[in-house]
């Protein structure tokens, strides 16, 4: 008699029209939706039709409003193919937000679904019980004509998270401790669970499912629960399925997480598999630029923490904060609490939502020689401007009190 599946393989068995999948399996699947980015449409020509115009998503969000001639003329090249292939859902420039940030808003990727993206940090919707992949632009090409692509069937890790996060801990902290102590899980997909998972909020769930992208995961799932449905009574729906793993599901390996101790975690330089330090370990080192934003974090929660952390200071007058809305709407939404106004009355800029410099495209790369904090995605050498320069990864709140004290710096102190 087999086994249970794992949410994994159920999404995966589903969509390939099978009973079950197993571990080594290479299976054809229907995707629930597609997503093309502006900086493809530079690449090579785009089919004329697509298999399913109302699943295709086009989103303007790398680098917007337009810095450069290459840029805008790819964003003509977009809006064109818009038109021509009678694609609807195309998200421009002033209704823009980072691609599965703001599907994920609209309510247009749900639970037990499948999306494909040309964005590497698509596991991120896996916060929402969805399988999310991000895809090169030549498989992108192949699902907007047939709106199948393959996936293999990968082992699952289980990570059972529980205890009270201290004060001063985020969800960034979970995630960038698993990255030191367990390291990378490449090809493998990676399921959420426990006490601390339960109560935690959907931006804490999208933060660690985004950045499960960094261990080098495939899918990365949490299950539909009511938090997931609170969220999703708010978005537009259409009929859906949440997966849930079953009682005696095969893992090849399950971690037990007891976060009561956890203190704030900090990835070193240019790597963040086995590359973590606590933050009693790093601060102190001078820093140039303060950045939060990436799909990582940049939503209306990380804003409200780095606004509650800078009111009533100043950013370090050497220091260049920088904060970058995940949508045009959560942009809105900051403004309307008053978030805005206190972090530019610190010294902060708030850009309108792109994911500019977290992929060093536009408004806030960093120089020869300088040392950024950031709450972004990655910090590949080179990865936010100069090759010569350096990037730690924290949560927003150590960011914002770095920014404060011009030094990486311990949010609990402030």
């Amino acid at each position: 008699m087999s086994s249970g599946m794992t949410m994994s393989e159920k999404i995966l068995a589903r969509h390939s029209q099978r009973k079950e999948v197993r571990t080594g399996d290479l299976v054809e699947c229907d995707i629930s939706a597609a997503v093309v980015l502006e900086i493809d449409f530079s690449l090579f020509p785009w089919p004329r039709k697509v298999w399913d115009p109302d699943r295709v998503w086009l989103v303007a969000d790398h680098a917007i409003p337009a810095p450069t001639i290459t840029v805008a003329n790819d964003l003509v090249r977009l809006r064109q193919f818009a038109r021509k292939a009678g694609i609807k859902n195309l998200i421009d420039v002033g209704r823009h937000g980072i691609s599965h940030v703001t599907l994920s808003e609209r309510g247009a990727i749900l639970p037990g679904e499948i999306l494909a993206n040309d964005d590497s940090h698509t596991a991120a919707v896996g916060a929402l019980n969805c399988a999310g992949r991000g895809m090169g632009a030549l498989d992108m090409l192949y699902i907007l004509c047939i709106g199948r692509t393959w996936f293999p069937v990968g082992p699952t890790v289980r990570f059972i998270v529980d205890g009270k996060m201290p004060p001063g801990v985020y969800a960034r902290d979970i995630i960038h401790y698993v990255a030191g102590k367990y390291g990378a899980f490449p090809n493998h997909n990676v399921e959420w669970f426990g006490s601390a998972i339960q109560e935690m909020d959907m931006s804490g769930r999208f933060t660690i499912a985004t950045m499960c992208a960094e261990i080098s995961a495939d899918f990365a799932l949490f299950e539909c629960d009511e938090t997931t449905l609170n969220y999703l009574k708010k978005r537009p729906q259409h009929p859906f399925e949440p997966v849930a793993p079953d009682a005696d599901a095969k893992y090849k390996a399950t971690y037990h997480i007891d976060v009561s101790n956890l203190e704030p975690q900090i990835a070193l330089p240019d790597s963040v598999p086995n590359n973590i330090k606590t933050i009693s370990e790093v601060k102190g080192i001078k820093i140039d630029q303060a950045y939060i934003g990436s799909c990582a974090n940049s939503r209306l929660e990380d804003i409200k923490v780095a606004a509650e952390i800078v009111r009533g200071h100043e950013i370090a007058p050497w220091v260049r904060f920088i904060i970058t809305p995940g949508s045009q709407a959560t942009y809105l939404e900051a403004v309307e609490a008053g978030y805005v106004a206190t972090l530019v009355r610190g010294g902060a800029v708030v850009t309108n939502s792109t994911c500019g410099a977290c992929f060093g495209g536009s408004m806030g790369l960093i120089g020869e020689g300088e040392t950024c904090i950031s709450a972004g995605t990655r910090n590949f050498k080179g990865r936010m401007g100069s090759l010569n320069s350096r990037i730690f990864l924290g949560s927003p709140a150590v960011v914002a009190a770095s920014a404060i004290k011009g030094e990486i710096a311990d949010p609990r102190d402030i």
